[in-house]
């Protein structure tokens, strides 16, 4: 019996997305230094002209770099409003050194915290990730392209997207029943002619073989959205779990990802777990493969470790060929991907799986 599924995206204007993506701009300014031994947890709040940062660090972090990160984020964003500016928004810096206790856990390398890690992939989409979450990302993804080139300077910078998939008795996506996209606009444009030039890039970048004359469009539902970002809504660094990995097509262990660094094995296993099911899927073992990992804070070897597949005879196989071949401890992990460099803001928008620049999504296991 065919089944619907839907995941969401949100812009990079988004507010919960700019306070992400502040928070890993913190983070590369504390990896420039490319040292075992630096460590980070950023956290950001976004209000109307107002940003603040918190959390802890081990290393060097200038008043002024800070500062500069901050504007750059908001202004290479877009945001030059009157409840959101980069160039006046006040800054508000809380950040301190880490706490000897936490450092206790982390200096031997051991786990950054106690939890559970989860990795997903599939073979819907050529990337390895599930069809809903995959093409929301795109819908968002070009109108912030489009914006930023000038084809369409009517949006702003905050938007979000949903789409549905049809799926067959097989569980195979067979079409879109669905796409609904909300996005921030200038106050002179007519509502109609928004819907209908947003429904064109949908339309652009959406598969044919998905799109039928029964697919359905929802363009700014509410009819009206000038107020936007971080001005329209708070954001703080973390809540957008879902959108940052498989659009809720798999379990979630529940660690955010944005502004720590890889001692935090809630961002690091959880790029490892990645690896794995993609690897296991890019190989031909299975058309899909789910990854869990769990760990102790302090302890540098897992708690527990399994795979699933559509296979449940290899899962077993899978699960101890892996725990007998690769390094699973932060140190390993660590190592693996070389994850004491400035590469974190790159991760933030549009999704930190999937991305053909990134060591987690190599096809390098097997």
């Amino acid at each position: 019996m065919s089944y619907l599924f839907t995941s969401e995206s949100v812009s990079e204007g988004h507010p919960d997305k700019i306070a992400d993506a502040i928070s890993d701009a913190v983070l590369d300014l504390v990896m420039a230094h490319e040292n075992p031994s630096l460590r980070c947890a950023c956290e950001t709040l976004v209000t109307t002209n107002r940003v603040i940062v918190a959390g802890e660090y081990k290393g060097v972090l200038h008043e002024q770099d800070i500062d500069s990160a901050v504007r750059k984020v908001i202004k290479n964003v877009g945001y030059e409003q009157s409840g959101f500016d980069w160039s006046t928004v006040e800054i508000t810096n809380l950040l301190h050194g880490q706490s000897a206790d936490i450092a206790l856990g982390t200096d031997n390398f051991g786990a950054g915290d106690q939890g559970l890690m989860f990795g997903y992939a599939c073979n819907e989409t050529d990337n390895h990730m599930p069809s809903a979450i995959y093409w929301a990302h795109r819908i968002v993804e070009e109108l912030a392209r489009l914006r930023k080139n000038g084809t369409m300077l009517s949006l702003g910078p905050d938007a979000k997207s949903q789409v549905t998939f049809e799926y067959d008795d097989n569980g195979i996506p067979k079409r879109i029943a669905k796409v609904v996209c909300s996005t921030q606009h200038e106050e002179a444009i007519e509502i109609n002619s928004l819907r209908r030039a947003v429904t064109e890039v949908i339309r652009a970048i959406l598969p044919i073989k998905y799109v039928d004359d029964n697919t359905e469009f929802f363009i700014n539902p509410t009819g009206r959205f000038v107020i936007g970002g971080p001005d329209g809504d708070t954001g703080l660094t973390g809540r957008k779990i879902i959108v940052d990995t498989y659009g809720g097509y798999s379990p979630h262990g529940g660690g955010a990802f944005s502004g720590k660094d890889p001692t935090k094995v809630d961002r690091s296993a959880a790029y490892l777990t990645r690896w794995i099911a993609k690897n296991i899927v890019a190989s031909g073992k299975a058309d899909w493969a789910t990854v869990q990992i769990s760990y102790a804070i302090g302890l540098s070897q897992p708690m527990s470790f399994y795979v699933e597949t559509d296979h449940k005879p290899q899962s077993r196989e899978l699960t101890k060929w892996i725990q007998d071949n690769v390094d699973l401890t932060p140190k390993g992990i660590i190592d693996r991907f070389q994850m004491f460099r400035p590469i974190y803001s790159r991760t933030t928008n549009y999704g930190h799986f999937g991305k053909k620049d990134l060591p987690w999504e190599k096809i390098d296991l097997f």
